[in-house]
């Protein structure tokens, strides 16, 4: 495997060739992905001049039997966006070698063996059915966002906001490769509504688009007790 350098809309000399060899080391990143197909790497370069410490560019994409890995950098000069992106793709890396060998690790737990390893975990009795020791009387109640927790959890609740501008589904997908994240939430520019980008095995991604039903939010709770049908 060859790394490919580009330039768009700049020319790039032999030197910074050189330097992309010698920086971005085929050893390691097989080491650490052993099915990469191609390594690519473009520079661009910012004609603004008020932009000028980050005019160059340098965008990293890695293709593999696996995701797509993107990182990119700008700065003041080529170089030292190439470090960057650099970075960037060696953490993206490792975050993806060390998934894999988690998931690997990881056995699945029989049904026996639940209730030893998950704490609080319901067990069965003898109809069948379910059924979990009591809450000590008096376990405070605290409140976390927007739920109500008892005693200490084991319930990490972490809210967060962000202030997003609609896209297109490409934009989406580009997007979610630049960050190195198996999903990405974003606003539908063609439909305003929320929607979500994920990764399915191989090239294949996936798309859930979430559409606001205005018959299910009118429509009243049924009565505990009453009919079922028409």
């Amino acid at each position: 495997m060859d790394i490919v350098v580009k330039g768009r809309k700049t020319e790039v000399p032999e030197r910074f060739r050189k330097h992309v060899a010698e920086k971005l080391k085929l050893e390691k990143i097989q080491k650490l992905d052993g099915k990469v197909i191609s390594l690519d790497v473009e520079v661009s370069k910012e004609p603004n001049p008020r932009q000028a410490d980050r005019c160059d560019r340098v965008e990293i994409t890695l293709r593999s039997r696996g995701p797509v890995i993107r990182a990119e950098a700008a700065a003041s000069d080529p170089y030292a966006a190439l470090d960057l992106a650099a970075e960037k793709l060696d953490a993206r890396l490792r975050r993806q070698h060390d998934k894999r060998h988690t998931r690997r690790g990881v056995r699945r737990l029989t049904a026996a063996e639940v209730a030893d390893h998950v704490p609080g975990a319901a067990t069965l009795n003898v109809n069948g059915g379910t059924f979990q020791a009591d809450e000590p009387e008096g376990v405070p109640t605290k409140k976390i966002g927007s739920l109500e927790v008892q005693g200490d959890g084991p319930l990490v609740v972490r809210e967060k906001t962000h202030v997003a501008a609609p896209m297109t589904l490409d934009q989406a997908l580009y997007e979610m490769e630049l960050v190195g994240h198996d999903f990405y939430l974003f606003v539908d520019s063609e439909t305003k509504e929320p929607s979500v980008v994920y990764r399915r095995h191989a090239y294949d991604y996936g798309v859930i688009h979430l559409r606001t039903d205005t018959m299910i939010t009118q429509a009243p709770a049924p009565e505990a007790g009453g009919p079922l049908g028409g």
